[in-house]
């Protein structure tokens, strides 16, 4: 499994690169990674409208979109559509940030889960 990760460097630029998750244990079930540490849940809701301009993660999170897309844009110009049932790690707390724009004019359903 692919999880986008968007990071900050030294410089204060943002970049994406992926992550690939590690499984620890199969059994009849399925295949488990290790469990990972968490803070907390939030739920959100995104107007169709909301688009963002640049801005840094207010902390890292993972962010599990629901049901619509958003695009992100990293300083670095490399921007990347996350659709529905994808992951993201955010990491850039800090410099630039990034942008974000709503998808097909969608309101948007996602997840917030808080890793610190």
């Amino acid at each position: 499994m692919r999880i986008h990760n968007l990071y900050c460097d030294a410089n204060g630029e943002s970049h994406w690169r992926d992550i690939e998750v590690e499984y620890a244990e199969q059994n009849e079930a399925g295949r488990l990674s290790a469990r990972l540490p968490a803070s907390g849940i939030i739920f959100r809701q995104t107007q169709a409208e909301h688009d963002r301009p640049w801005h840094p993660a207010p902390r890292r999170q993972y962010i599990i979109n629901l049901d619509a897309g958003v695009q992100l844009t990293a300083s670095d110009g490399e921007a990347r559509v996350i659709g529905a049932g994808e992951v993201i790690l955010v990491e850039d707390t800090s410099g630039k940030g990034h942008l974000s724009k709503s998808v097909n004019n969608q309101m948007r359903h996602s997840i917030f889960v808080p890793i610190e």
